[in-house]
């Protein structure tokens, strides 16, 4: 069975472009209200040499996600507080972590699901899921400084 080429609903091509991201493209973002999600479909630049996703790959996509979500709801709690309409923050990574649980396969959808656990002024504190389909390849989680 042949994968469905087009990301799920929902998903437009990644707003924000990168060197690092570039030989992976198309990637695609879901931007939502309490987080931007992040998908690709595997492709081998994805893999490595036994043909599953690569632990880099995940973990820069999650690092990714989990930055851009953290800015979005600093950037949200800021224009909240000025009444203004809000804009992203940006934000630097302190520390990231994460698990690998299981492999993404090559043709398989991998998206990262970004969940803010605090948007402090200064630092905040993310988690994350990674998954191939309906599998859990990678839980992540990281701290975010304020920029």
């Amino acid at each position: 069975m042949t994968p469905d080429p087009l990301p799920p609903k929902g998903f437009a091509p990644h707003f924000r472009k990168s060197p690092v991201t570039d030989p992976w493209e198309p990637l695609f973002s879901c931007v939502e209200p309490e987080a931007v999600r992040l998908g690709l479909r595997l492709r081998e630049a994805h893999c490595n040499s036994r043909g599953f996703a690569h632990g880099g790959v995940i973990a820069a996509l999650a690092d990714n996600a989990m930055g851009l979500s953290y800015g979005r709801a600093l950037g949200a709690r800021a224009a909240a507080d000025d009444g203004e309409a809000p804009a992203p923050a940006r934000a630097v990574t302190v520390s990231l972590s994460l698990d690998y649980v299981a492999s993404g396969q090559l043709g398989e959808w991998l998206e990262v699901r970004p969940r803010v656990i605090r948007a402090g002024r200064r630092l905040g504190f993310v988690d994350a899921l990674v998954m191939a389909g309906d599998r859990v390849v990678a839980r992540a989680s990281a701290t975010f400084s304020a920029v």
